[in-house]
């Protein structure tokens, strides 16, 4: 059997169905023990739930460090289908090396050859315990299912299966005073009340009862209710508290799960491509969150444009600056997000993906700033959405409501709504198409990385002498710093060129040299070099040349080092 057709039989179906744990862990293992030469298998924190947080490390020689890239998915524990994108990406590498002539999204041989020099970095899950407890019970979870805060004295509601049907969905509870009514020309569907309404009214809370209820005061619902944190709120750069960040934490990286991404990121200075994965909305979301494009570094900016036409090629999904169109309040940025830090502390071209565009299959109206397509929505947009998802979506969302007796609110009813399939997360018939084009899109910015080359070359000047010159040359799209505004960075170290002879002598010029870092070919989209009268290219700053003297016979070794870009080495034998 060719290694192929291998990889074709180890695939667990993750292209086509959302993974639980045990198949997640069956399907990295399987790639792990079938192609050690290419994969490298970690569990960076085992979770408070006894679950792997499992990493691959993918590309001949994984333990050789070389410019890389690195993609992340179901950070917030309903968001699965990240999962599935970054198994499909794993594979699609393994693919490249395993089957050089196989088909791959379009690219070309050019991008091949540029992506087999690449090390890919695949976190594919990075709170195995929310996504188990989304899974298996069907409750909402943001990141993690435990709550960790101190105060716990505070009566607030708990996900709970009331009709024993194994979910945790939503409960309805009746009341004249409630804000929900029944949609007449949908039964079943809740809509926000009008004036117009007549009733009957309810509450929609998550199904479940309140711990320490006082026995009068329903507690304000929260997504992070029973759950904390929000790990997406938990990282270093611009963290902050509550109240000032709902979700970020006792202190950055406070969880297990996010410390062991921030420890593992911060190891790794060649990196130069992050993808973080999320759901949903049809929409990619670039730096930077914290202000407007105008204060924006305009080189990082046109790598960006380049990204954004790759997108809407490959995803059909727009990109977006974070600042200008998705602040959930305007200008108020977001504060301990893994972008920001991914990008701003640690020079990466980073940028979020929420998959899956339900609000472009339900035919929903665009609106100005793309965040308000989540909330300008009225009640002829839900029964939009409810008639998608029963036309298109095999009526996974919409559930029946079932009566139950409560045992602290008497009767209510339960179930109403699914979203996990159709609206967290796309259906198994879409999920293909959404992991295709995803991996189209990541292994196109994977080839960005810089693409250093070190070559070594003689000229014989008579009586044993000869000028030895060593040449770095950076043939890759971005510089060696990676985005411009990474540079300066400690970690962003020139690469620094070392020669040694062997059997002869240096009689002239120096054995080590900085070599200053090398800028790359690609400036990205929109910065006039592309216009006819202007069309100029830059001097050769993307090459780096040292020259010796030195008496042989011999052999000179070339050593080129730098935690950016990792080590080359050249020999050259003197007569």
């Amino acid at each position: 059997m060719t290694d192929a057709l291998r990889l074709d039989a180890l695939n667990q179906g993750f292209r086509n169905r959302l993974v639980d744990y045990e198949a997640l862990t069956a399907q990295v293992r399987a790639w792990a023990d079938a192609f050690p030469e290419l994969v490298r298998l970690e569990s960076l924190v085992t979770t408070p739930g006894g679950r792997a947080q499992w990493l691959l490390t993918l590309g001949p020689d994984p333990d050789r460090v070389r410019p890389a890239a690195w993609i992340d998915g179901n950070m917030h524990a309903s968001e699965l289908a990240g999962t599935n994108v970054c198994l499909a990406v794993a594979e699609d590498v393994l693919r490249l090396h395993l089957d050089p002539d196989a088909e791959l999204h379009g690219m070309g041989p050019a991008v091949r050859e540029r992506l087999r020099e690449v090390l890919v970095y695949v976190l594919p899950r990075v709170s195995p315990d929310g996504a188990e407890a989304v899974l298996t019970t069907g409750r909402f979870v943001r990141s993690v299912d435990r709550d960790e805060r101190p105060a716990q004295q505070h009566p607030r509601w708990r996900s709970e299966d009331l009709d024993g049907n194994g979910l945790a969905l939503l409960m309805r509870v009746p009341d004249p005073g409630g804000d929900y009514v029944e949609a007449k020309d949908f039964p079943g569907l809740m809509v926000t009340r009008t004036i117009e309404d007549e009733g009957p009214f309810y509450r929609v809370v998550s199904e479940g009862v309140i711990d320490r209820w006082d026995g009068e005061t329903l507690p304000e619902p929260s997504f992070l209710s029973d759950n904390d944190p929000d790990l997406n709120r938990n990282f270093p750069y611009a963290w902050a508290s509550e109240p000032k960040q709902l979700g970020g934490g006792s202190f950055p990286g406070s969880t297990p799960e996010s410390r062991a991404l921030i420890e593992k990121g911060a190891s790794l200075p060649h990196l130069f491509v992050w993808l973080n994965l999320h759901c949903f909305g049809g929409v990619h979301i670039r730096p930077r969150g914290d202000v407007p494009d105008t204060k924006m570094d305009p080189g990082d900016l046109a790598i960006f444009r380049q990204v954004e036409a790759w997108a809407e090629a490959h995803t059909g999904y727009p990109m977006v600056s974070g600042f200008e169109q998705f602040t959930y309040s305007p200008e108020t940025p977001l504060h301990g997000d893994l972008i920001d830090w991914a990008y701003l502390d640690r020079g990466c071209l980073a940028w979020v993906c929420e998959l899956w565009d339900v609000f472009e299959r339900a035919g929903l109206p665009k609106r100005d700033r793309f965040v308000d397509r989540y909330a300008h929505l009225d009640r002829e947009h839900m029964v939009q959405l409810a008639t998608w998802d029963r036309d298109h979506n095999q009526g996974r969302i919409l559930r029946p409501w079932v009566p139950v007796t409560h045992p602290q609110l008497g009767e209510v009813e339960v179930g109403g709504l699914d979203p996990r399939v159709g609206i967290w997360n796309p259906s198994p018939e879409e999920l293909p198409g959404v992991c295709a084009g995803q991996a189209a899109l990541f292994l196109r910015c994977a080839a960005m990385v810089p693409r250093p080359v070190l070559t070594i070359a003689s000229e014989d000047l008579g009586e044993g002498l000869h000028a030895v010159t060593a040449t770095l040359e950076n043939d890759g799209y971005l510089g060696t710093v990676g985005v411009p505004s990474a540079a300066g960075r400690p970690f962003v170290e020139a690469p620094h060129l070392e020669l040694e002879v062997e059997g002869g002598s240096l009689v002239s010029g120096a054995a080590r040299r900085d070599l200053g870092h090398l800028d790359g070919w690609g400036k990205g989209r929109f910065t006039g070099h592309g216009m006819m009268g202007l069309q100029r290219s830059s001097g050769l700053r993307n090459r780096a040349a040292h020259r010796v003297t030195v008496r042989g016979p011999g052999v000179v070794h070339a050593r080129v080092s730098s935690c950016r870009v990792g080590n080359l080495v050249a020999t050259l034998e003197l007569a």
